[in-house]
């Protein structure tokens, strides 16, 4: 079969001791910003961009994508020691992994979380394997129409999908899109909203969006909730599971990685919404539903399993359509953009090595994660224990130094300061950023896509319509949008966020 020979080819790529070594880095790197409250994956894949312009495509993707998926590991680490989560796909782990960890279970927890991880990530990386070519095949036949259509269903979905008020998905949307014009305008050369600033005829740069909102917008919130973080447990014993804790956790991990790996591909969806609504599915189908919340193994094998095959499902839409359903794959498109690769369904043809490479080196790291997380749970411990103001101003360095380096100059850091108080705004009121972070890759994009189709169709408007695959995801982004307007629905999905929270 196709599938087990490009399979094949990808661990022939992936197995290379250069990109075992830059696997190894991203997990490793990744897992300790997972532990670490306070930076998460956004900010670190934005601030070492700057450092893959030496490094070779394949190498850079590699590390960067094990940076985010072992995120996921680690935060759950912290979410069952201190009851403060790294990651916020960890949120929902910590109400039962840290009973558990109250309960002298730490071992049991920390053990579930990375056994449903492997094997979340070891079906993920195969749904890819599955999915992508045909999906790839299915993109190259889109044109402008289409692309424009499916960018526009991505960020009704992301609206649909928000945590939250709708109001303020969609305001963060419309922030987002207003931030993409800003700079020069491909077609008329004409600098549009720059207020003749000379560093904005560019545009903003995206790795200080997202540094400045996700970065400094969460170090200021943590530094808030210091005094909240109190270590339950210092040495971890234990970590062997029974027959009867396997029996328990075998479904939810099953239905976890199932529910994440569709969740996953959504815009907006990815590792949170996954853990979120395993977590909620298990609490409805379990027979002791009164235990969760209380120390129920299950309430830690589910999320974790989803959130894993949530993270790495979103891989997906990334590498076959050039799609970034959240803003770590807008990160990632970013570095194959640096890297000279145009990100679409064409990777697939003109660089298997590349693409292929990336899918087997998931399972790769997947391993090193299962070997790095259980061994040393210690060091882990010992991280977490660090003071959190003793850690921030390293972060801040490196974020500054991360920032400048993109184009030499202090513009750029002064920049990322004004949009870390602004993400520390948006949390205060209650606006999730990661809407507006979409709103700002897909905006540019979107607009090309729209003049390049209009310029096809001699201004027709029409032509969206027309085009059969445009009008059904045009027609499925208004429907979408329609449904989650009926007051009965709307009240449906405010309780379900009012329950995650």
């Amino acid at each position: 079969m196709d599938v087990f020979a490009n399979l094949l080819l990808g661990f022939q790529t992936a197995a290379s001791f250069v990109n075992l070594l830059y696997c190894l880095i991203g997990v490793a790197l990744g897992t300790a910003i997972g532990v670490l409250p306070g930076l998460g994956p956004v900010a670190t894949i934005a601030m070492l961009l700057p450092l893959t312009f030496g490094l070779e495509p394949v190498s850079s993707l590699i590390m960067l994508a094990g940076i985010f998926y072992g995120a996921q590991y680690g935060g759950s680490t912290t979410a069952i020691l201190v009851n403060l989560p790294g990651e916020a796909s960890s949120v929902i782990t910590a109400l039962d992994g840290h009973a558990m960890a109250k309960q002298g279970r730490a071992g049991k927890a920390l053990a579930t979380a990375a056994l449903g991880s492997f094997f979340a990530g070891t079906v993920t990386t195969f749904l890819i394997a599955l999915f992508s070519p045909p999906l790839a095949e299915v993109a190259l036949k889109f044109g402008p129409a289409e692309y424009f259509s499916l960018m526009v269903l991505g960020l009704v979905a992301s609206i649909v999908l928000a945590h939250g008020s709708l109001l303020h998905a969609l305001g963060m949307i419309v922030f987002g899109l207003l931030l993409g014009i800003i700079g020069t305008d491909v077609n008329s050369g004409v600098a549009r909203f720059s207020f003749d600033v000379p560093e904005l005829t560019d545009g903003i740069n995206f790795v200080v969006v997202a540094m400045g909102v996700f970065g400094l917008g969460e170090i200021i919130a943590n530094l808030e909730h210091e005094a909240e973080r109190s270590l339950m447990v210092r040495k971890v014993t234990g970590l062997m599971l029974s027959r009867e804790d396997f029996k328990a956790i075998a479904a939810p991990v099953v239905r976890g990685t199932a529910l994440g790996s569709i969740l996953g591909i959504l815009p907006g969806g990815g590792a949170m919404l996954s853990s979120f609504a395993a977590y909620a599915l298990e609490k409805k189908v379990s027979k002791n539903a009164a235990s969760f919340g209380k120390g129920a193994i299950e309430g830690v094998a589910a999320p974790e399993s989803a959130n894993n095959a949530g993270a790495q499902a979103s891989f997906i839409p990334m590498l076959t359509l050039g799609i970034p359903s959240n803003p770590v794959m807008a990160l990632m498109i970013g570095a194959m953009i640096i890297q000279g690769i145009q990100p679409g369904p064409s990777v697939m043809v003109e660089q298997p090595a590349l693409f292929w490479g990336i899918v087997a080196s998931m399972w790769i790291g997947n391993v090193f994660l299962v070997i790095l997380n259980l061994p040393l749970i210690g060091l882990w411990v010992k991280m977490v224990s660090v003071p959190y103001h003793l850690l921030f101003p390293a972060i801040l360095v490196f974020c500054a130094i991360g920032v400048f380096s993109l184009a030499n100059t202090a513009f750029d850091v002064y920049f990322m300061a004004v949009f870390g108080l602004l993400g520390y705004v948006f949390r205060k009121l209650g606006c999730e950023p990661a809407p507006m972070m979409l709103g700002f890759i897909l905006g540019p994009m979107m607009e090309e896509f729209l003049r390049r189709a209009l310029l096809l169709s001699k201004g027709d408007p029409g032509v969206f319509l027309r085009r059969p695959l445009s009008a059904a995801m045009l027609a499925v982004a208004a429907l979408a949008m329609a449904t989650i307007l009926l007051p009965a629905l709307r009240k449906k999905r405010e309780e379900a966020f009012a329950e995650d929270d």
